[in-house]
């Protein structure tokens, strides 16, 4: 679908737009443009467990990804809720690659209509969100810069608050956030704090707390720490 011309692009969106506003919350999406969509995925699936380097399979993701942006714009523009497996399927590769702010504005519709992943996953969307997006700070490229890093992760954080889901895993990803809050501090290029930078220690300092009490195993102890030290020693502007 990536080398379609404007017309069939145009097409291909009006349809997945017209299978999503179908589609009633508590039901699921149907339609034999939805059936194209969910062959592709198993296909593409199908190509991809046949590879064994997950960079390579990230990789090829990347090259799959823009064939299915219609669909995801149709179903963000006019979706009612209800269940399609294509588009949450494609919310946790859109992680997989990368492409965090898509994948937070996908996440935003899904956990609203309370979506599920399919069958072939084992976690619920809001521990994924909340595993994969402390793993793509602590393991990934989010990490490459902080401030963005700050915006995705308190956009998570938020989005996910009220939904049920482990400890260690909310613990996890408030713990990336703060690091990513004291990442942006770093930035600076010395320890020493400014008063207007206190606030946003001061909050760094809260998540790290929040996160100790959720999972005491989550290894932040020694980072409160240094920052506590470091706000007590605030210099005036």
């Amino acid at each position: 679908m990536a080398d379609l011309s404007p017309a069939q692009r145009h097409k291909a969106r009006i349809l997945a737009e017209r299978a999503a506003a179908e589609a009633q919350p508590g039901g699921v999406t149907h339609g034999s443009a939805y059936e194209l969509m969910l062959y592709k995925l198993a296909n593409d699936r199908r190509t991809l467990s046949n590879i064994q380097s997950v960079a390579r399979k990230i990789e090829v993701k990347m090259t799959l990804l823009p064939e299915y942006q219609d669909w995801i714009d149709g179903v963000l523009a006019k979706g009612n809720g209800g269940q399609d497996d294509v588009f949450t399927a494609l919310l946790v590769w859109h992680i997989d690659c990368g492409e965090y702010a898509r994948a937070v504005e996908m996440a935003r519709y899904a956990v609203a209509h309370k979506l599920t992943l399919p069958d072939q996953y084992q976690r619920d969307i809001p521990t994924v969100l909340l595993d994969e997006f402390a793993g793509a700070y602590a393991n990934g490229k989010l990490a490459e810069n902080p401030a963005v890093a700050v915006d995705i992760l308190t956009a998570v954080q938020q989005l996910t608050e009220h939904c049920d889901a482990p400890d260690q895993a909310r613990a996890k990803l408030l713990k990336a956030n703060a690091c990513a809050m004291v990442a942006v501090l770093d930035q600076a290029g010395t320890e020493l704090l400014a008063a207007s930078q206190r606030p946003q220690a001061e909050a760094a300092h809260a998540l790290m707390e929040r996160a100790l009490a959720l999972y005491p195993g989550v290894g932040v102890k020694q980072t409160m720490d240094r920052l506590r030290t470091r706000i007590l020693k605030t210099v005036p502007n």
